[in-house]
């Protein structure tokens, strides 16, 4: 297993990435309207989710545990990120 700061780096790393591809589309869309709120509860989101699968990937030794972990955070990241997008299931959440 790669070193703490390393994991922290990689993670951080592919964050970055990901949140380039929104601020990149409002250089060049108007569809695209992201505050800087929206980019600090985003990271928070990857950042955490990244996290977590990184302890799951570490702590579960099986496989198949570990895929079905990973499957299971991921959905729940997509179900949250559409609450927070467009409330899909009109919760607190999403400010409804």
């Amino acid at each position: 297993m790669l070193p703490k700061f390393k994991t922290l780096l990689i993670v951080f790393a592919i964050v970055f990435i990901l949140l380039l591809i929104p601020l990149l589309a409002m250089q060049f869309t108007d569809e695209v309207h992201w505050t800087v709120f929206d980019f600090i509860v985003a990271g928070v989101l990857l950042f955490t989710t990244g996290l977590v699968i990184q302890f799951v990937l570490k702590k579960a030794k099986n496989t198949k545990h570990r895929i079905l972990i990973c499957v299971i955070i991921l959905i729940l990241l997509f179900l949250l990120w559409a609450e927070l997008a467009v409330g899909i299931f009109g919760s607190a959440v999403a400010g409804n």
